[in-house]
C-alpha cells in the first residue's frame, strides 16, 4: 500500500473525503517526525511505537573493489509492532 492507497482507505474508513485524510496524514507524520528529531517516544497502544536509536560507527567493505571503509555513526528510526498489530498479523 502506498501513501495515495491509505490515504483513500483512511477517506473511505473514516467516511472523510480524500483532502481531510491527507492533511491528517500529513499531520501525523509531521508530529511524529518532530517527536522522534527530539529523541521521543511516539506510542501508540495496540499499534505500535515509533523510536530512535543509535547506531554505532563501524567497518564495512566497498563491495565493487573489497576496500575496507569506515561507515559513521548516526540515529535510525525504529517501528516495534504493539501486541494487538502482532497478534493480527499473525
Amino acid at each position: 500500500m502506498n501513501k495515495g492507497e491509505l490515504v483513500d482507505a483512511m477517506a473511505s474508513e473514516a467516511k472523510i473525503t480524500k483532502a481531510d485524510a491527507s492533511r491528517a496524514l500529513e499531520a501525523f507524520m509531521n508530529a511524529t517526525t518532530k517527536s522522534l528529531k527530539k529523541g521521543d517516544r511516539v506510542a501508540l497502544v495496540g499499534f505500535g511505537t515509533f523510536s530512535v536509536a543509535k547506531r554505532a560507527a563501524r567497518n564495512g567493505r566497498n563491495p565493487q573493489t573489497g576496500k575496507p571503509i569506515k561507515i559513521a555513526a548516526k540515529k535510525v528510526a525504529k517501528f516495534k509492532a504493539g501486541a494487538e498489530l502482532a497478534s493480527k498479523v499473525r
